[in-house]
This record gives structure tokens, sequence and C-alpha cells, in this order.
């Protein structure tokens, strides 16, 4: 049957981005009524029984823009000449952009105004369409007036998962498109030469640089080694793509597919000409690559932490250079905020008293391995070099970027006497989104959701019959540098004292104009040299000794592993309380945080595998690629190695609260990306549950309005510049454009240091002066406190390390600006820290020396206040200078939210909220 559609990919990809104008209204016009006929769809009234549902109507969820992702080129073009919407594109983009103004007064039972019902099943009066896919009698998928979710209900598992691959394709078939081939690296191939395109598919191939038989490798040994789970997963996999590719057959012949096939020239509109590629399992594992990178692989960034540390030791000598970088890492910070708060200590990736096995490089000798050759037109100009650079540097951070925040409150300190929770994963917005919600029943499944669209045969993040789950980005090390030692060439390495040759993988691209992406033509080749040790990624010298740096990732070759961990999330007959809920995440190898509730009990473990290292080695730095610092037991054939047993992974079932916004998970517990200090993001929702619970009497209500509240909220104004404003009046300010800022400042910090908008869609801020003067002033005050004392080079290395800011409307991220996610990175702690020790307040875990005018607090506060008179003197439109959506100086827009398109679909941007992208409110009043 006829549905609809949407297109591009992350932040940077372009597709159909460039058709506004290409035609005039008229021959638009002309050519809909031509493409009108196939659009219709038969509803059915049908109803689905929701026996199995024990949250007693109490289960929430939220996912904008909407579920409808697919759009014909009929769709596409009225929107971009009208603005008109297919059905259900943009129907939860409102009410989840809405709850920024409407919070304040939210009570249980106006939650599902800003969020939808997220109950099983479909009421007879609210069933807007009922189909069997392909004619099957074992499958019915029902979609409901108000969202146009799928309720996918099967009486045989085949038919179940035929229809979940069905439904997939109905609501995001041009999406998987795209994210198979930028696992795969043929994003330009397919979509187009754009720079942004160019960017994205050079940023994942080179840390998942796969061939297909390695693809396949990962299918058979996922199966092999997991008995009749993995088999199940196998058939499970077969009927998803089964229904996929039935859906591709039907939407090809009934003229009804994506209109994206046209615009990027796949497809004739006028004789159906071309075709739809069929999807593989292959193209599952592709697809999964991607999202693992983006969000569950944490590590990395070994040869920029060498690079600042050998800055400290040239700047303060060995010794108190390892002091200084040690404080500035902050590995196991005593004021970070933690996700387990009851004092267990789970050690891991700690600094070892006794180094071994380090390879650091020589001084300005490190080269990062090029990715691009052979290039040709567009794929080797100025444009594309700089895209290709910002590329590499986000594929090698430390800082993986993914997202996702917690609250959840144990039934002792709610008013039902009931846990509640209130969770979801940051995946950044777009248009049609990477998530899908969809409820899935049948045999052995049972639960309603969101799923990663090509993926989503198991619900992955969502609610089951009586319990609830989802994760958030954890970030600890799974990924080593190891430095191996060349030899005969550059193509060559020692391993266990034999000269072996590295293996090259290629992926050829090449591009031309069309519709969508006027690019010129262009190509070029991916190259990546591969050792056992992983793929390289830098050259530099040790000692004199020419080295390649390898990226070693224990989920590499291993994208397929964690299908049996969701697979035993949807299974009613598997997880039945917190411990088996624990065991079941435990199957999965991403780096994950994962949270759960029931009627009753609560619980949090920390997935992935974490690779058992030898004694003595350092996780933050690169070591030697021999085999007296490889992981234990480790297999290069197979990437297998021993790791850190269950028990060893922070877990607890029962706290009094959790929290998560990807900080600290527990004491002793070291992550990769830098920035768990004594100010973090996780303190604004800390502060709030901890708060509610010492209160008692949580709801449903408070604890949204706790995260919504968090949402708005300016770390910096609300955690550092109430000390930045005491240095600053520590004594009269008499200049009076500082005394007028700092005024301005103090009434914000007053008011609670939102960034929030004066009214219900007025598109200005409130407090508008105090947050431009902040915005500009933090970059000039953290450069001005600590590069005179650390100097310039070693300032330089540290930025590289962390980011000094992450603004709502700093360009950041996998997604850019207009991201939402804000204050996940920045030197937020440096500054707190330092300002408390100048002022002589207690700190624990502080920097070695204070910074701020050499440790004067009326130096301190001269530099300040000399700073804070800049920033005060830029205007709006130097500290929001515009883009292509915003005109210079517009504070609101700058922030915004924008619904990126990866598609032919446009949606209007939001205000700005750092919160959750698809989210859950549930509380279960019973149990089986």
């Amino acid at each position: 049957m006829p549905r609809r559609t949407s297109c591009t990919a992350l932040d940077r990809l372009r597709t159909p981005g460039r058709l506004t104008g290409f035609l005039k209204t008229a021959s638009i016009c002309v050519l809909i009524a031509g493409l009108l006929s196939p659009m219709t769809q038969a509803a059915a009234a049908a109803e689905a029984t929701a026996a199995n549902d024990y949250c007693g109507g109490q289960c929430s969820d939220i996912l904008p823009p909407g579920e409808n992702g697919n759009a014909t080129l009929a769709q596409i073009l009225l929107n971009q000449a009208f603005g008109t919407q297919p059905d259900h594109a943009e129907d939860q983009l409102g009410p989840y952009a809405n709850l920024a103004k409407g919070y304040p007064t939210l009570t249980n039972s106006t939650i599902n105004t800003f969020f939808n019902d997220a109950s099983f099943g479909v009421a007879s009066d609210q069933v807007a369409s009922t189909e069997s896919p392909a004619g099957r009698s074992d499958v019915t998928i029902v979609r409901d007036k108000k969202t146009g979710v799928p309720h996918i209900t099967g009486t045989t598992r085949y038919g179940t998962e035929f229809g979940a691959g069905y439904a997939a394709a109905e609501d995001r078939l041009w999406l998987m498109d795209v994210f198979r081939h930028v696992g795969r690296g043929q994003l330009t191939t397919f979509a187009g030469g754009d720079p942004s395109n160019q960017g994205l598919e050079q940023q994942f191939w080179r840390n998942a640089p796969y061939s297909e038989a390695d693809l396949q490798a990962q299918i058979d040994n996922a199966v092999a080694n997991n008995g009749t789970r993995g088999q199940q997963a196998l058939a499970d996999a077969n009927a998803y793509l089964a229904g996929i590719n039935s859906y591709i057959d039907a939407s090809d012949s009934g003229r009804y597919y994506p209109g994206e096939y046209v615009l990027t020239g796949h497809k004739d509109s006028v004789t159906n000409a071309g075709t739809i590629d069929h999807f593989k399992i292959t193209d599952l594992v592709a697809l999964a690559s991607v999202i693992g990178a983006l969000f569950g692989s944490g590590g990395g960034g070994e040869v920029n932490n060498a690079v600042s540390l050998l800055a400290a030791q040239e700047k303060y000598g060995v010794e108190q250079g390892t002091e200084v970088w040690e404080a500035f890492r902050e590995r196991n910070d005593p004021e970070a905020v933690l996700t387990v708060h009851d004092g267990e200590s789970f050690p891991y990736a700690t600094k070892p008293a006794d180094p071994q096995g380090e390879a650091l490089p020589d001084a300005d000798s490190v080269a990062t391995e090029p990715l691009v050759y052979d290039a040709t037109g567009t794929g080797g100009d100025q444009s594309a070099s700089a895209t290709s650079a910002t590329a590499t540097a986000t594929a090698l951070s430390s800082a993986r970027r993914g997202m996702s925040n917690a609250l959840v409150v144990s039934g002792a300190h709610t008013a039902s006497g009931h846990p509640v929770a209130v969770f979801g994963p940051q995946t950044g917005y777009f248009a049609p989104q990477l998530l899908m919600l969809q409820e899935i029943q049948g045999p052995g499944i049972s639960a309603r959701g969101a799923s990663f669209a090509g993926l989503s045969m198991y619900v992955e993040l969502g609610r089951g019959q009586d319990y609830a789950w989802s994760a958030t980005t954890s970030g600890q090390d799974i990924i080593d540098s190891y430095a191996v030692e060349l030899c005969q060439d550059d193509y060559h390495y020692l391993y266990h004292g034999t000269c072996t040759a590295m293996e090259k993988i290629e992926q050829k691209n090449s591009w031309a104009p069309t519709t969508a992406d006027d690019t010129a033509a262009g190509s070029y080749t991916m190259r990546v040299w591969r050792t056992k040790y992983g793929p390289v990624e830098y050259r530099a010298t040790v000692g004199g000794k020419k080295v390649a740096y390898t990226t070693l990732r224990s989920s590499y070759m291993h994208e397929a592993d964690s299908i049996i961990g969701f697979q035993m999330l949807n299974d009613p007959d598997y997880v039945k309380s917190p411990e088996t809920f624990q065991s079941a995440v435990q199957h999965i190898n991403y780096t994950f945080n994962w949270f759960y509730a029931d009627s009753t009990h609560t619980a949090y473990y920390n997935s992935g595998n974490n690779p058992v290292r030898a004694s003595g080695v350092d996780a933050d730095f690169p070591v030697w690629a021999q085999s007296a610092y490889e992981w234990k037991n480790w297999n290069p054939a197979t990437n297998t190695a021993d790791y850190t047993a269950a028990s060893a992974h922070p877990h607890s079932i029962d706290q009094d609260y959790y929290i998560s916004w990807n900080n600290k998970q527990a004491l002793d517990y070291s992550t990769a990306s830098w920035g768990d200090g004594s100010v973090h993001r996780g303190n604004l929702l800390e502060d709030r549950v901890k708060k509610l619970v010492a209160a008692g009497g949580v709801t449903r209500a408070s604890l949204t309005k706790a995260m919504a509240d968090a949402a708005l909220a300016d770390l910096r104004a609300e955690d550092v510049l109430p000390d930045l404003l005491k240095v600053v009046n520590s004594s009269t300010v008499t200049d009076s454009t500082a005394a007028a800022a700092v005024s301005k400042l103090q009434a914000w910090v007053t008011a609670g240091g939102k960034r929030t908008e004066t009214s219900a869609g007025s598109k200005a801020y409130a407090n508008a002066d105090a947050i431009r003067i902040l915005d500009a002033w933090w970059p000039l005050l953290v450069k001005a406190e600590f590069e005179p004392g650390l100097g310039s080079d070693l300032y330089t290395a540290f930025t590289a390390n962390l980011s000094i800011d992450e603004s709502p409307s700093a360009a950041h991220g996998p997604t850019g600006a207009h991201a939402g996610s804000s204050f996940q990175y920045g030197w937020w702690s440096y500054v707190d820290k330092d300002i408390r020790a100048v002022l002589g307040e207690s700190v624990q875990g502080g920097l070695t020396q204070k910074y701020c005018g050499g440790g004067s607090l009326s130096a301190c506060r001269d530099i300040l206040i000399s700073t804070l008179k800049e920033a005060a003197g830029k205007t709006a439109a130097q500290v929001y200078p515009g883009d292509d959506l915003c005109s210079a100086g517009d504070q609101w827009c700058a922030d915004s939210i924008v619904q990126r398109t990866l598609g032919g679909i446009k949606h209007s941007n939001i205000s700005w909220q750092n919160r959750p992208t698809f989210q859950q409110v549930v509380e279960f009043t019973s149990h089986r």
C-alpha cells in the first residue's frame, strides 16, 4: 500500500537539500497532478487487545518530528513549494516543543498533552488502518489515528518479523538506504558528492573499514557463538529482510516509493526505470556499525593524550608535567557526579602505579594517516579537503558524542510506591528521525518503543509487558592504540617478531550532479591499511624508530553481537526481574548505561566488552604492539579477548535514585573522554532529583518537570557563574560597562539561569543580554585565565583533548549547530576548581596550581573584569554570526533545534531544549 517518505543523513548529509527553487511553482503543480493517483490508502477498522499491559495507562513516549519518514515525490514537491506535510510527518514535533514552556504547570493528567500514550494496542475507535503485508495471514499492522505508529501483531515468529521489516520500510526506507551506504563507505556514490556527504562516509569508514567478507563473518560468528538464540536471531533477521524487500517491490510496482530515489537519479518518475536494491543481511551489520560508532564506542584519543602529556612535560619537566596533565585529565575526580552513588567502587582503566610498555611519540613526529587518495574534481577541492580534515578529527577523538539522559526514582520515594522513570536517548534531530516507534507482539516478543531504522527487528529502547528500559552512552575505554614497529617499508610491521604485510582495504567512490545535489562530478579512493592490531590511524617515530599507531576496538568485527541482548529485552519469558534485565544487557557489547524500572524495582548496568589489559598498561596512552602488552588471551583472528566480569561493571539494584547524563558511572571507573569533574551536566539532574527524593512523594509529573527544567538550564550560569561573580564583586565594580554587565548576569542567575523564551512562541529569550554576554565571555575568560600559566603550546594541546565550550549555538558534535544537546564537554570544571581555589574555598581533586591571576584574587578579578568588558561590547551579530537558517544577531534562532533533513521533507525549527530525542515517562502499576 502507498505510504509516505523523507531523507538525507546526519547533520551534514545532503541529498534533496537543494530542491528549493529548482522548479517553478506552476511546474511543480503540473507534476504533482500526475503523481497523486497512487497515494490513496485503504483503512479497515481493527482492534488490538492489551491484556498483557501492566502499566495501567501510565506509560508515555515521544519521538519528534513524526512516525512517517517516507514521502512520495509528489509529497516532497508539495512540501518544498507550500510547506505542506505528509500525514504523521510532524505530529509529534509540536507536543515535544511545547514542553519547554508547558512544564511548570504539568500534572500527571496532562502528561499526554506533551507525550503519546504508550499503552499496548489500539482502541477500536482509534484505528486508522489495518493491513496484512504481502497478503500474509500470520501478521497484521495496525496504525493509530493520532501518530500513525505501527502496531505489529503476528501469530508466527516469521510473520511477526516480516511485519516489522515491512513497517520499517513503510516508514524509513530512504533513510535505511542512506545509512547502509554510510556504513559501507558508499554514500557519495549513492546520494551525491556534497562535501558533507564526503565527510560523513569518511568519518565512519575510517573506524569500520569492512569488506563484504568481514560483514558476513560477523554474522556467522554471532550465530555460531550464541546457540539457539543465535539461530533465532538469524531467522528473525531474514524474515525482517523479507518484509523490507516485499515493501520495496510493492512500492516500486505501485510507484509510491520514496521520492528521493527520483531526485537522486535512481528512479525515473515518468518511465519508472531504475531499481531500488533489495536489502541483504550484511546491510544490517553495516547499519549497526554506524550506530555503534555514533553512540556506543567509548575510547580512543590515546595519541592526542600523548601529545598533550609531552607538551606538559616539556613545559614543567617530567614529574611536574605529569602531575599537571593528570589534574586536567580528571580520571577519578572526587567531586564528579556519579550514577552509582552508594560508595561502591568499580576500578577500571585506572592509572597504573608503574606504567609498562608506553610508546610515546617523539616530539613533532605525529602525522595523521591519510584516508583519501586519487581525488578528482570535487573530491579534491578546497572544500573537500577541509571537510576531510574535520571528519578525521571527529573519527579519532575520544569524545564519541553519544548523548542521552535518565532519571529513575525508587518506589520508596514516590507518591504511589511504584518506581518512576523519565529516560531516553539524545540521538540528534533529523527528518526523518534515526529512530522509529513501533509495537511488536508475537511469539517470544512483546514490546513497544524505539528502534534504529533498519535495525528494528526488535525494540531497542522501550517497554515490555511490565517493565521499561533505556540507555545513555557511557564512554568507558574499549579502544586502545598500539605502536607497531615498521619493517622493510611503510606497509610492513613486526608482529611477534615477524615482518608482516599490512592489509590494504579500499573503497572507490564517484559521483555526478543530480536534481537533489548539484555538486560537480568527482571521485576518490578511501584507503585504510589494516594490521592485526587494527587500522592504522597515525604515523610517527618513537625513540627514532618509525611506527604506525593503530586503533583496536573490542567491538571491531563484532557489530552484530549485540543483537542477542536486544532479543532478550523483547522476550517476556526472559526479562522478569531486575536481575534478568541485567543479564540481558550483559550481552550488549556497546558502551552504554542501561536503566530499568518495573512496578517494584529499579536497576542499572553498564555494558560493553571491557578488555582485560596486561598488567601495567595505561589505557590512556599508546603502547608497543608486543605480546606482553596485548589484551589478555587476545586472538587477532577473531578480535576476541578476556573481558572484565559482569560483577566488575558498575551495576546496582534499587538504589534510591539514578541519574545519568553521560557522567561518571561510579568510583574508580574511568571513561575515555575528558571532563568528568566537579561541574558536569549530570549535576543539573543530580541536584534536582536529589531534592525531589529528599522531599518524597515523587510523581511522573514532578520527575518530568525536573528533566524539563534541567533541559533549559545553562550549566555555566547555574554552576560556575555564581563563583565568577563572587570574584568580580570581591570589591566594588566601578567601571560602568562592567557594572551593567554584572547586574544583568546577576539578575539572570537569580532568575534561574535558563535559556527560555519570554513566552511560548516569542522567539526571544528572557535575560537575552545576560545570555549574550556569557556566550561571548566564556571563551575569553577561559583563555585569559589559563593560557598565561599553561603557555600557548600546552593550552592548545589541552583544548584538543577537551573543547572549551559547548553552548547551544556552537557547532559541535556529530550534528553541528542546532543540535539541541549541549554542555556535554567543556572547561567548566577547570574554571570552577580554579576560581574556588582563588577564593580560598575547599577544593577536592584540585588543579596543581592556581591559574587565574597567578592565584591572586585581585589579579584574577582584573582578568575577569577586562574580559567581561570585552564580551559586553560584542554585538549580538558578532556573538551569533548567522548561518543558512538564521540571520546574524538572532539569538533564539542560533540556539534553536533543527530537524536536519535526511530527505526531502523539511520542518520548522523549534526552541532549544537539552533533552532526549526519544523519551519515555513510565510508572508500572502491577507485575506478572
